[in-house]
């Protein structure tokens, strides 16, 4: 079943196809991990606010049972490390120790950053289930150094929904790669979130450029929208 673009997204329709499926689409949830977001994670014992970044949690959740209900790919990212750090390179590794958040190290729940850590894992609120895929990423783009565009390519995607945290770094990091590689991108601007809120307006105002030069802006209950609006025609037997 096709789906029709959506009349609020800015500064364009998406999809610029004019319509999309479940078939064609995938969801995105970033870097939605518990050191990042959990108030006894690293960052929320390290002082740092976590008012905008949790302010994404709620609508992310209501976003992901309803794509899931649509029967969507879905696909959960972890910015993570070996437990080795062998694919922890030395300018990142240096940069975190600066910040003061130094990759590897004992943290509240657990080594910071490292796959199989309790701080690492994602929160509970978006915790993934069959068959939904996680995909670790040791930078902050999710294509860089992993398996996604395969996954992506292979399961025929052409149009993906970006979530998660945070705005201005991970998620426009994936933005900018996935418009590279041809994908149709639509951020959720509820659904995403920054440590300043100034950073989270910013991100998303350069999407603006150009007519969408990376891609176009909505927000979940617009997204839901869409789906409920198509409901009568799926119990009645009718297509779009």
């Amino acid at each position: 079943m096709n789906w029709s673009a959506l009349t609020n997204s800015r500064p364009y329709r998406w999809p610029l196809s004019g319509s999309w499926s479940a078939r064609d689409t995938a969801l995105l949830v970033i870097d939605m991990q518990n050191d990042f977001l959990d108030p006894q994670g690293y960052f929320g014992q390290m002082g740092y606010s976590l008012e905008h970044t949790r302010a994404a949690i709620e609508p992310l959740r209501q976003l992901l049972s309803a794509a899931r209900r649509q029967d969507m790919l879905v696909i959960h990212t972890r910015e993570s490390h070996r437990p080795d750090l062998s694919d922890l390179h030395a300018t990142k590794r240096a940069r975190a120790k600066t910040m003061g958040t130094p990759i590897g190290e004992p943290g509240p729940m657990g080594r910071f950053l490292v796959r199989g850590e309790a701080g690492c894992e994602t929160i509970p609120e978006l915790m993934p289930i069959p068959p939904e895929v996680t995909i670790d990423k040791s930078g902050n783009g999710a294509f860089h150094a992993t398996d996604l565009d395969q996954i992506l390519r292979a399961k025929g995607i052409r149009h993906l929904l970006l979530t998660g945290v945070t705005t201005d770094v991970c998620v426009h990091s994936t933005l900018r790669e996935a418009n590279d590689r041809g994908y149709d991108c639509l951020v959720l601007e509820d659904c995403c979130g920054a440590g300043d809120p100034a950073l989270h307006r910013a991100a998303l105002a350069m999407m603006m450029n150009e007519g969408g030069i990376f891609g176009a802006v909505s927000d979940q209950a617009s997204l839901r929208q869409v789906w409920q609006d198509a409901e009568p025609f799926i119990t009645t037997g009718e297509t779009l």
